[in-house]
């Protein structure tokens, strides 16, 4: 039986922080005996990322029943580029609470972590973001009742939160690693020779 992962972009979003996704998910469905369909779905089409190009979505959020997904993945992106207006929207917070309503594995990168906290569903859970000096994002993630916790990669339960463009994959692997075995998700690993982390990097602080 296949698994279906719906990649919710924000107009402004990164491309890294979504393509480590398809990839993971990808070379799963070529090695395994499952079938990990992923399907694109934006507010609008096309949506503009980070740095400027165009991206056509395969389908329109209004077009789509989140309930026919196994799990969700939200890039982060660049307030500059327009991506809080459409990732704190109330039809992206909708789809945010239909998946934890039933606890489907929810992935979010960087920034987007702030989604899943305006929808309402990180009180009390333990979750990161995105930090800088001066801890701006770090304050709005515990102004949403988070317990924020300064690691690349944080699990809560069905929630899966990370720093940055450079955890993409770590956190891609870990949804696969959810959505198969911990051993399935170690082989594609070694075929996509990705190197696995140092204890010293799952520690390090941001700042």
């Amino acid at each position: 039986m296949g698994k279906r992962v719906l990649v919710l972009l924000s107009n402004g979003f990164e491309v890294m922080e979504a393509g480590c996704f398809s990839e993971m998910l990808g070379w799963a469905s070529i090695y395994g005996d499952t079938q990990f369909e992923q399907l694109s779905v934006g507010l609008r089409s096309p949506v503009k990322t980070t740095f400027g190009f165009d991206v056509l979505p395969e389908a329109l959020l209004d077009e789509i029943n989140p309930d026919d997904f196994d799990a969700l993945v939200i890039p982060g992106g660049f307030g500059d580029a327009g991506f809080y207006e459409e990732a704190l929207s109330e039809p992206f917070l909708t789809v945010i609470r239909s998946f934890h309503s039933r606890r489907a594995p929810i992935a979010a990168v960087c920034v987007s972590a702030l989604s899943l906290g305006a929808a309402g569903i990180l009180e009390g859970r333990r979750a990161t973001v995105y930090h800088q000096v001066g801890g701006k994002r770090k304050a709005e993630l515990e102004g949403y009742g988070a317990i924020f916790v300064d690691e690349p990669l944080v699990i809560d339960g069905n929630l899966m939160t990370s720093t940055g463009p450079g955890t993409a994959v770590e956190i891609a692997l870990k949804l696969l690693e959810v959505l198969s075995t911990p051993q399935f998700a170690k082989e594609i690993r070694e075929r996509m020779r990705v190197p696995t982390p140092s204890l010293a990097w799952y520690q390090a602080a941001q700042v």
